[in-house]
């Protein structure tokens, strides 16, 4: 797989997916759209996130932090990124702090990066970086104390100016809302493989099935992953599942719908972004729908996120998540850069060492935290041309708008400075169980895992695939010959 070298892009001067490789199993390549961000026109293709365009484009700055307005680039992938925050649309539509690695690409969107002034890469602020010592926490309420009555004319809205983030829009909302109820015996959350094996399962019993995914696309991490199930790539096999799905008369999918909140009486709460991904909302159509869904059963199939590495300096733009690397390559086609690292403390992160590699970028280096080398970092190495560093761990990054280099330090505590312009990192993974917490019900710690995992169930709830198995003990059956309970049939969902 080779990078794409398509030149200069004749609207900005930029260039043009210099980043973007030749496949991506989440995009159409045959088509391409334009959108603009800080004013600034790129190209990009359908099927791409705001982030994962900007990362074609050769963008790695996306924003400042909240207080010191250091430059923060994108960490993730999906839901939980916590930098690339950005103003989308403009007039009565603006809307603040949304994350780009979610945000769908339509023709003609406008994005803006926040919390900065006068420009994203000369920021003023970014003074601030330079006094840190001096602006601890809480600073602010020992030194603006006095005169009392400066602080609601002088310091609140300087520093308001200074640590706020988007600006809500200065007009009404000219779109409309709805709210809706449905009823089903079995609801989904999430089309990873679990979710998927789950849905198909109750459906092929005749049941009626809710299917609930946050994302546009079906597959979860199966679209991350060179996985093969059946004899097919993974996501393959999640559009065939889905493809099955659809032919299910009692079967309902409901694709970029999130499924927020867990109440009493099998009641949950999901938003359905109807028209978030395309520049107005047809005549009559609501942008956004809320659902409250009755569900005699539910399957939390969310998965998981991905952990982290703490270390010196770890916020440069291009310090990303190891999954998420992978994610970028294979959905989109994206290679976030040409020279990486990668730093791990778990196999799964080095996968991302093989991807890089058959993405055509250079891997100069594997960290791994272990002081045992195991047979897949060996491989690893080897197949890419990286040097190891068993019980290593990276010790500081040097870089304004991004990072350039890292400072490795060996397991013998010698250290030296390897250029990069990509750090993946992985701590390993948390599961995603919020929807198991939500009625007093507390997760558990597994020692194995070394992360919580779901402890006994809320009624009706199982959690399956990378959501972690629950622990504790199962739910009470019901009484012999007690009829089953069922939620009101109310009106057919349809497809």
């Amino acid at each position: 797989m080779k990078l794409l070298r398509q030149g200069k892009s004749s609207a900005s001067g930029n260039p043009s997916q210099s980043m973007r490789t030749t496949t991506g199993n989440g995009i159409d390549t045959s088509r391409t759209i334009h959108f603009t961000f800080d004013g600034r026109r790129y190209a990009a293709h359908p099927g791409d996130t705001l982030a994962s365009a900007l990362l074609a484009n050769g963008v790695r700055l996306a924003g400042r932090s909240f207080k010191y307005h250091r430059p923060r680039g994108i960490l993730s992938a999906g839901a939980e990124e916590p930098n690339a925050l950005v103003e989308l649309r403009t007039g009565a539509r603006r809307e603040p702090n949304s994350r780009a690695t979610v945000t769908e690409l339509f023709d003609g969107l406008e994005a803006a990066s926040q919390n900065r002034w006068p420009s994203l890469a000369m920021d003023a602020l970014g003074i601030n970086g330079v006094f840190s010592p001096v602006f601890t926490a809480g600073f602010y309420y020992k030194t603006f104390m006095w005169p009392a009555a400066f602080w609601e004319k002088v310091y609140e809205p300087m520093i308001r100016r200074a640590a706020g983030l988007g600006r809500a829009a200065d007009e009404a909302d000219p779109d409309i809302y709805e709210k809706a109820t449905t009823f089903c015996d079995v609801l989904v959350v999430g089309t990873g493989p679990a979710g998927l094996a789950a849905a198909l399962t109750a459906g092929r019993t005749g049941a009626r099935v809710l299917v609930c995914e946050q994302d546009s696309l079906p597959g979860g991490r199966l679209r991350a992953e060179h996985g093969e199930i059946g004899g097919m790539p993974g996501w393959q096999w999640a559009e065939q599942a889905m493809d099955e799905l659809r032919q299910m008369p009692e079967v309902r999918i409901m694709t970029r719908t999130c499924v927020f909140g867990t109440y009493d009486g099998g009641t949950y709460g999901a938003l359905e972004r109807v028209a978030d991904h395309v520049p107005t909302p047809a005549p009559d159509q609501p942008r956004q729908r809320l659902w409250r869904i009755v569900a005699r059963h539910a399957i939390v199939a969310t998965g998981g996120i991905e952990r982290p590495i703490v270390f010196p300096n770890n916020d440069r733009p291009g310090i990303m998540l190891a999954g998420a690397v992978r994610t970028y390559i294979n959905r989109f086609g994206v290679t976030p850069g040409q020279r990486a690292i990668v730093y791990t403390n778990n196999d799964d992160g080095l996968r991302t060492a093989r991807d890089l590699h058959r993405a055509g970028a250079t891997v100069a280096a594997i960290v791994d935290a272990r002081t045992t080398e195991t047979p897949l970092a060996r491989d690893m190495a080897q197949l890419t041309g990286a040097k190891l560093f068993m019980g290593g761990a990276i010790a500081d990054t040097y870089g304004r708008l991004g990072i350039h280099a890292a400072v490795i330090r060996e397991h013998s505590g010698l250290t030296q400075r390897v250029p990069c312009d990509l750090v993946a990192m992985s701590g390993g993974w948390n599961p995603e169980l919020s929807l198991t917490t939500h009625q007093r019900t507390k997760p558990v710690y597994d020692e194995t895992l070394c992360a919580f995992v779901p402890g006994t169930m809320p009624a009706g709830m199982r959690s399956a695939g990378g959501g972690g198995p629950a622990r504790g003990p199962p739910p009470r059956p019901p009484a012999p010959g007690a009829p089953a309970a069922r939620p009101p049939r109310g009106p057919p969902m349809g497809r």
